[in-house]
């Protein structure tokens, strides 16, 4: 069965549960998937327990939540085709980075199987899309590259910038605004003590300081160079 025989909100909260446990290893939880999907506590509850009926995913009471295997082919789907059209508009129509999110969630819906495979053909297979997450290949294999929070670490560490969470276009304006993007190179600089900020110098031929606060610096994922 294709992703597209679900309805919109079981892709939803589908795609939900697996992108929060694509980059932690916390588990994930109907409170936590609430919050990604921007609904009430019982709302989400509920639609667990529905995808719980249908075999897509297991939960225990007060539990953790996890894709069945089906549940899971399902959701990787509907993240390939969110990252797949957020690289298009941005390759092929000319968006901005910090605009395609939104198009994205609503067109994810509406295409095809077909329209998707037409696209990634189009675009040459590509590995990445414009904020650095992996892109899942048709067969469901997804490689997460090798990165850690640009908060976790020292002064002194140089590092390339390997993917930015997509979810508030504000940060991602600001980053673009000081050329802050993947796979830029940055330096970290000592800091203020006590600010609770993270400093780093952005690689060019103009190099450029930028200070980032906590949740800034936590949406920055980097490969550190050696």
């Amino acid at each position: 069965m294709s992703v597209s025989a679900l309805s919109e909100s079981a892709q939803n909260y589908l795609k939900a549960v697996w992108s929060l446990g694509e980059w932690t290893d916390d588990p994930v939880t109907a409170s936590t998937i609430a919050a990604r999907v921007g609904v009430r506590m019982s709302t989400a509850s509920d639609a667990v327990r529905k995808l719980a009926e249908q075999g897509l995913v297991d939960h225990e009471r007060y539990g953790a939540v996890r894709l069945t295997p089906e549940g899971r082919r399902h959701a990787v789907a509907m993240v390939r085709r969110h990252r797949l059209i957020e690289t298009f508009l941005v390759e092929v129509l000319g968006y901005r980075w910090d605009q395609v999110h939104d198009e994205a969630e609503t067109l994810e819906h509406a295409v095809s199987d077909f329209l998707v495979e037409r696209i990634d053909a189009h675009l040459g297979r590509p590995e990445r899309d414009p904020h650095g997450d992996p892109i899942p290949r048709a067969d469901g294999t997804v490689h997460r590259p090798d990165a850690t929070r640009l908060s976790g670490l020292a002064p002194g560490a140089r590092a390339v910038v390997e993917r930015i969470a997509d979810d508030d276009p504000e940060l991602l304006n600001h980053l673009a605004d000081h050329a802050v993007g993947f796979g830029v190179a940055i330096t970290v600089r000592p800091s203020a003590p006590f600010s609770e900020t993270v400093e780093i110098e952005v690689d060019g031929p103009d190099p450029a300081q930028l200070a980032l606060g906590r949740a800034a610096a936590d949406a920055v994922w980097v490969r550190v160079l050696s």
